[in-house]
């Protein structure tokens, strides 16, 4: 990634007052991009969008992706040379009770978003930020690659399957290859796993519930310790849908396809681990036990990813190990505690990667 590519680019974001996109959010600001935000309100309380003052150095709208008239508005009216997609309704277990919603946000949701895009000019490079949860998951041993059938279990994964499936459909019909030369849109998308960092405050997620417990002197309610997930700090991936928005920007549609950001095989690890060391690197034990009742509602007990595309071609690799990651979310959060400016710590943290070689 280059820094002196995305000085003065012109980038819209929709669903930056999230988690990850509060983080992209400042590091396209730090960067020195005009940035255009369209998402909803934060639904959390405390948010990492208002705790580190995300929308000082930017232009923020409000607003809702199922309205396909006020996107259409926001994305005209930024004039986007660059569209990362990352609005969505992003909870498993939420997508159970609210599957119209989750499938209303995250289909139809890319489907205005693509059309907009589609009947707006100077756009060049588009990334769709989907889920590593996109896959047909059948449990095995080794990683997905962006080749394997689309699927998803519950709604919220399948919906994910389903806006990749969107994707594919749009650069087809609208921004095919073929017709590069006329169109000029590049049209990918990005796949990760399970992201975690600091300021990330949603309800039903590992991290988030960790910290809350540890905070408030409570036990930790562990729904499947034995589940795998793909952990990484949230830079990962983002510094990977950076690497493919330049290379979409400059290179077109050579790069115009699926893509997987994941973290190395050794970082992939049951929950019941993540919880004994983050509750040891905070240094306050904190008790944990089984939610048996949980165990009604599926979620996929093993998923991985092969990166071997992202690191052959966009020369992407991970860059903290996860033991690092959670030395990181702790840092953050105590300095949370302590009354820190959040935002100079979420910058420090993003200056830290920068600085990071490959590991």
């Amino acid at each position: 990634m280059s820094k002196e590519f995305w000085q003065g680019k012109r980038v819209f974001l929709t669903g930056h007052t999230g988690f990850k996109g509060s983080w992209l959010s400042l590091w396209l600001q730090s960067l020195g991009v005009k940035v255009t935000g369209y998402a909803l309100a934060p639904n959390t309380k405390p948010s990492l969008f208002e705790e580190a003052r995300v929308s000082e150095g930017m232009r923020s709208i409000f607003g809702d992706v199922r309205d396909p008239a006020a996107l259409q508005e926001a994305i005209a009216s930024a004039q986007p040379e660059i569209v990362i997609h990352m609005a969505a309704q992003p909870l498993v277990r939420y997508s159970y009770a609210n599957p119209a919603e989750t499938y209303a946000t995250n289909v139809m949701g890319t489907v205005h978003l693509l059309d907009a895009i589609r009947q707006t000019p100077g756009i060049k490079a588009v990334v769709n930020v989907t889920s590593d949860k996109c896959y047909e998951n059948r449990e095995w041993a080794w990683g997905y690659r962006e080749n394997e059938a689309m699927g998803g279990y519950d709604p919220y994964s399948n919906s994910k399957g389903c806006s990749e499936l969107v994707t594919a459909a749009f650069r087809s019909s609208y921004f095919n290859s073929a017709e590069y030369s006329k169109h000029g849109v590049a049209l990918a998308s990005g796949r990760a796993g399970n992201v975690i960092g600091g300021g990330d405050w949603a309800l039903d997620r590992l991290i988030p519930d960790v910290v809350r417990a540890i905070e408030d002197g409570r036990e930790v309610i562990i729904r499947s310790p034995h589940a795998i997930r793909p952990w990484q700090h949230v830079l990962e991936p983002l510094s990977g849908y950076l690497a493919l928005a330049e290379k979409l920007y400059t290179e077109g549609v050579l790069y115009a396809e699926g893509w997987n950001f994941g973290p190395h095989d050794h970082d992939a690890k049951p929950v019941a681990w993540i919880v004994e060391q983050l509750t040891r690197i905070w240094g306050d034990g904190a008790a944990y036990r089984m939610d048996t009742a949980a165990a009604n509602l599926h979620e996929a007990h093993y998923l991985k990813l092969d990166c071997s595309k992202a690191q052959m071609k966009l020369a992407w690799q991970p860059r903290w190990n996860l033991l690092h990651t959670l030395e990181k979310i702790c840092e953050w959060h105590k300095m949370q505690q302590a009354g820190g400016d959040m935002q100079a710590m979420t910058l420090q943290q993003i200056r830290e990667y920068e600085a990071t070689r490959n590991t």
